[in-house]
């Protein structure tokens, strides 16, 4: 008798934050849940390599996690790359994106309208609940969809756990590590891209931003809608 090995259909949803349960403060008026969608059948082998390579270009390992934020403001691994590395590394994470066959979805929430820790859990439940209601379809007709966070925050991990196990019966949740995905740190792109755009609304980007996006040619609220915001508007999951 021969056996014939089954493949299964494995949906990959990687998660990331940005933001924090703490009082409503200036610098951190908003939190940001961020889901990028990848068909595990699909081979993203090339896009990962331009990524290694124009990390070790720049003279930071293969291995390295793409931080946008710190990438921004020139934190942490970032504080001896000049302007134009920043903004490759950047475009190099952003193209990514583009060219693989993922799609993404944000969810932003006001502190000032979710005040304290337990209503603005209680927000991102009821939002992450109704996304999973209105695709159902979708996510069950996968053998099994994989979910990948890295426990920065308990309250998201217990939020992932409960939310979609109470949805779906095929899910399986697993800790990653930040430096082993690279599908995690489009994750990181989708927040800080998706904060952006709220700030550009609300109270406006702060002067290392305007830095880090205005060309000779527009302003960084002007080429962060041309430039960034229509490419990632495209991918987003459901359109």
């Amino acid at each position: 008798m021969h056996f014939r090995e089954v493949l299964l259909r494995e949906l990959s949803i990687f998660i990331d934050e940005s933001g924090d349960f703490g009082p409503l403060q200036k610098h951190s008026p908003f939190y940001i849940l961020s889901l990028v969608f990848h068909d595990q059948s699909d081979d993203i082998t090339r896009h990962l390599d331009k990524i290694h390579e124009a990390l070790q270009a720049r003279g930071l390992s293969a291995s390295h996690a793409i931080h946008t934020a710190p990438l921004i403001r020139r934190e942490h691994d970032y504080r001896w790359l000049d302007l134009p590395a920043r903004r490759s590394i950047f475009r190099v994470l952003v193209d990514f994106v583009r060219t693989c066959d993922v799609t993404h979805h944000s969810q932003v929430f006001s502190k000032r309208e979710h005040s304290g820790t337990d209503r603005l859990v209680s927000a991102m439940s009821r939002e992450l609940g109704a996304l999973i209601r209105s695709n159902h379809q979708y996510f069950s007709s996968w053998d099994r969809v994989v979910i990948y966070y890295d426990n920065g925050q308990k309250e998201i991990t217990n939020l992932v756990n409960s939310v979609f196990n109470a949805h779906l019966t095929n899910v399986e949740v697993r800790k990653v590590v930040p430096s082993g995905y690279s599908l995690f740190q489009a994750a990181d792109l989708c927040c800080t891209l998706a904060l952006l755009r709220k700030k550009i609304e609300t109270d406006g980007l702060s002067s290392s931003e305007r830095d880090f996006f205005s060309t000779p040619k527009d302003s960084a609220e002007r080429a962060l809608k041309k430039g960034y915001f229509k490419t990632m508007d495209r991918k987003r999951f459901g359109d």
